[in-house]
């Protein structure tokens, strides 16, 4: 039997489509089999189930699918969630699909439905069987959260996964396992500053790889590869050379690797080898190592909040094309919660350049896209003052007699 990396397609998608995204929603269906492949869609994740399925049976159908919702959700009234999920005319029509989508909202009511206690529905186990047979497995949000084998199930509090809040069945969870071991697919990623969640899950849970879909992009996963689609990008979090230091009380980390991937980009996970998409490869190429490399950002900045919105790719961007070899910025909290441990530890962010540090940014005119390949970073617990500044006050006038 296949193994869920040699399997089918996954399509992960970071949330926030926007209305001009139909080469995504489009790219489901043609992995699905083009015009008139049929689609389940499941709005278990949704609060608003029903409207939520139909925005995504719409998007679906309009790019030449057969999108059908099958009801199954915590948050649908009236509806006997056990029955459906043992329901053979359901399970029938999942198993006639040739994809499954997941819509976002919550992830654990996903897991919780399907795979309650660790034990798969034989709805899951349709859905699995569509996967096996070569068929697409995609979703949004927590649909794309989902996909992992381990998966983020309750950590909105970037800062407190960083200070060491990792719990398994609270923060953690266990996931659909569509995609191979030891890679965790989280979503939102630059727009919520999520790394600072997803490097503590890769060491505490011995995960090697982190892929981080931004929002307005996805990511397709066949095998070992993987294809970047949409108008963003996503971050690839490598700690197979990272170091720590046991002796440190709080999380640190030396040495992971860092790659960015924009659209059309394309990365092999068995090879470590990304292909640029061919649109960047005519533009320039920024080797800083290289000799004669000249800057084209002059920026200096120092990143205060670097779990801010886009701040890491910002940082990244400064690293690869700006005048110097470090990055830094600070993850801290400028307002501890009552009853917060450790209120004044913080987190230095080093990014530092590799041997292997190059990337390209998108010729076509007005646009910002790039790809970067292999920057470092070091994590550096801190003790930051609190509070971290404070006004000046005017000095007393000293008169001279």
């Amino acid at each position: 039997m296949q193994t869920p990396s040699q399997a089918g397609t996954v399509v992960v998608i970071g949330g926030a489509l926007k209305a001009d995204s139909d080469a995504v929603w489009q790219r489901i269906v043609d992995e699905a089999g083009g015009p008139g492949a049929r689609i389940a869609v499941f709005p278990t994740a949704a609060y608003e189930p029903e409207r939520i399925a139909a925005q995504i049976v719409s998007a679906l159908t309009r790019c030449g699918a057969v999108a059908e919702v099958i009801p199954i959700a915590p948050h649908l009234p009236g509806v006997d969630l056990q029955a459906r999920l043992h329901d053979p005319a359901l399970i029938a029509r999942v198993a006639a699909s040739r994809a499954v989508f997941f819509s976002g909202g919550a992830q654990e009511y996903i897991v919780d439905t399907l795979l309650p206690d660790g034990r798969p529905t034989a709805m899951l186990n349709a859905i699995r069987a569509v996967f096996e047979a070569g068929g697409v497995i995609a979703g949004t949000s927590a649909g794309a959260a989902a996909m992992s084998r381990v998966m983020f199930r309750d950590a909105m509090d970037n800062f407190a996964v960083l200070k060491g809040l990792l719990r398994a069945g609270r923060e953690y969870d266990r996931g659909l396992g569509f995609v191979r071991d030891g890679l965790l697919i989280d979503q939102h990623f630059l727009k919520r500053g999520r790394i600072g969640r997803m490097l503590p899950a890769l060491q505490t849970l011995s995960c090697r790889l982190g892929l981080g879909v931004d929002e307005n992009a996805a990511v397709v996963i066949k095998g070992s590869e993987l294809e970047v689609i949409g108008g963003s990008g996503a971050l690839l979090v490598d700690l197979s050379e990272a170091t720590h230091d046991a002796m440190l009380p709080a999380f640190n980390l030396r040495g992971a690797r860092l790659s960015y991937l924009d659209a059309g980009d394309r990365h092999d996970l068995a090879s470590g080898v990304t292909t640029p998409a061919a649109r960047k490869l005519r533009g320039r190429r920024i080797e800083p190592g290289a000799p004669g490399f000249k800057p084209a950002d002059a920026t200096g900045r120092y990143f205060l909040d670097i779990l801010g919105e886009g701040c890491v790719l910002a940082a990244l961007t400064q690293l690869l094309d700006g005048p110097e070899p470090e990055v830094f910025g600070l993850a801290y909290r400028a307002s501890p919660q009552p009853q917060e441990a450790q209120p004044d530890l913080g987190f230095e962010f080093r990014l530092h350049r590799g041997p292997g540090l190059v990337g390209w940014r998108d010729p076509a005119p007005g646009s910002d896209g790039c790809t970067l390949l292999d920057a470092r970073l070091d994590v550096i617990p801190v003790r930051v003052a609190m509070p971290l500044y404070t006004p000046l006050v005017p000095e007393p006038l000293h008169v001279v007699e």
